[in-house]
């Protein structure tokens, strides 16, 4: 727990330098295997930086952390894990990040992900995939796959990732840590760079549920460079809430979409909420199986907008500058991106284009109104739906990554979330061979807090936290 670490750094226990030591060792040993970051600091600057936060003090002071390399960061390389974007350094922090080095936090290096954020495996990065390290063979899920396998890896305590349809908590259910996507508006989005607006949030990942409340309490609240942001603060950080009485509804059309060892695993995990005193009910979501098209109809749309931007004369890469500027655009854009991202670029912009218009995305917007009045039906009688965060288990590297629908896919359960703007957590709910499988909490909107508390308590129940994997 980073309680722990901050009060050995206090005390002196254990030296910035020696704390310091330990992690890069760490990687040493084991990063080669698992390719969690893009780019990783220079050793002798941490330490330094280190020193200087644990004397200034904070609520993280002196704590290492690992950013998705989606976000800004000030003199940091800022990638997106793509070429389009390989050599820019960021002018400016984004403001989670400012808000964490206000508390003491170090940022360590910046974690691989899917190109522009675009897959649901972390295989699509142009710095080569990121393994699991319960398997690496397996992929940690996408697209912050290397965040979550920092953490999994006994690297860091604490990370940042984003999640616009499951980002977040896939690879938090793949990699046996905790991920929280957060309301819609309680976290700045200022600085990270774009992939569907609409849809997307940063949002804390940890090891242990009381950690990714200390992280959500810090990075959450309204910023005025974010119009998207609501008035919003935390008075004080979430707590553990103990789960008796609590309303239960089951999604039993998600359920049934699931692989039989994974709803064994849920189903486990319902019954331990059962012998804690929570009420438990099935009901289902309605509208399921329209959830995923409207999702990837809205978000390719959005995608293919945001990245119109890069023609490599405004920004990203720009190796071709001699032709028309068709040529030009075409030749910096077609090496610059990936298969993946040219894919959901052209499919938005199809989307999009005349006599498809209304067909398409205004047709998924109103079955995004369906699912969002579905869900506040629900809420009016649950305190929290329950689900797998994943259909299935880490799928092996190259299993998904040339089949896209397959790959769509394994974003059923996540994307609801993300649709009607609620928030999310995933937390551990066990193993089968080794492999995690991760539980689904929804709440209403706003319940964060609520969520953290019930996973703060749980994860005392299960035993599953603070899990490294031996790699």
């Amino acid at each position: 727990m980073i309680s722990n670490i901050l009060e050995k750094l206090k005390t002196g226990n254990i030296t910035p330098e020696e704390y310091v030591e330990k992690t890069f060792e760490r990687i040493k040993k084991v990063e080669e295997k698992v390719n969690a970051f893009v780019t990783l600091r220079n050793k002798e600057e941490v330490i330094k930086e280190v020193e200087e936060k644990v004397k200034s003090g904070g609520r993280l002071a002196g704590s290492l952390i690992a950013i998705k390399d989606a976000i800004s960061t000030k003199g940091i390389r800022t990638t997106c894990s793509s070429l389009m974007l390989s050599d820019y350094v960021p002018p400016y922090d984004a403001t989670v990040i400012e808000k964490l080095k206000k508390e003491g936090a170090v940022i360590i290096g910046k974690t691989n992900m899917d190109e522009f954020a675009m897959g649901s495996t972390t295989e699509t990065s142009y710095f080569g995939p990121t393994r699991n390290p319960w398997d690496i063979d397996r992929t940690p899920g996408g697209s912050s796959g290397g965040s979550a396998a920092a953490l999994a890896a006994g690297y860091v305590e604490l990370a940042l990732g984003s999640d616009t349809g499951g980002s977040i908590r896939a690879p938090a259910a793949f990699t046996a840590t905790f991920g929280l996507k957060p309301s819609y508006g309680t976290v700045s989005r200022y600085g990270l760079i774009a992939y569907a607006n609409s849809l997307e949030q940063i949002g804390p990942m940890a090891k242990n549920a009381e950690d990714l409340g200390i992280l959500y309490s810090i990075i959450s609240g309204e910023d005025w460079r974010d119009a998207t942001t609501i008035k919003f603060s935390l008075e004080k950080e979430p707590s553990e809430i103990p789960v008796k009485g609590l309303r239960i509804g089951v999604l039993s059309d998600i359920m049934e979409m699931s692989d039989k060892v994974v709803k064994g695993s849920i189903e486990n995990m319902i019954n331990k909420f059962s012998s804690e005193g929570a009420t438990i009910d099935y009901t289902k979501l309605g509208y399921a199986e329209y959830a995923l098209p409207a999702y990837y109809i809205i978000a390719m749309s959005e995608a293919s907008s945001n990245l119109a931007r890069y023609d490599g004369v405004r920004y990203g890469f720009s190796k071709y500058n001699q032709g028309s500027w068709v040529e030009v655009y075409s030749k910096n854009r077609g090496e610059g991106f990936g298969k993946e991202v040219k894919r959901r670029i052209l499919l938005g912009s199809f989307i999009l284009s005349a006599g498809y218009y209304e067909q398409f995305y205004i047709r998924a917007l109103k079955v995004r109104r369906l699912i969002k009045s579905n869900l506040d039906q629900l809420f009016s009688k649950y305190d929290v739906l329950l689900s797998p965060t994943m259909p299935i288990l880490p799928p092996r590297l190259g299993e998904v990554i040339n089949d896209p629908v397959k790959m769509y896919a394994m974003d059923i359960n996540t994307v609801i979330a993300n649709l009607s703007a609620i928030p999310a957590l995933s937390m551990p709910a066990g193993f089968y061979n080794n492999l995690p499988i991760g539980v689904q909490m929804m709440g209403r909107y706003l319940s964060d807090s609520l969520l953290i508390g019930i996973s703060i308590y749980m994860e005392k129940v299960t035993n599953l936290y603070d899990l490294t994997a031996p790699t």
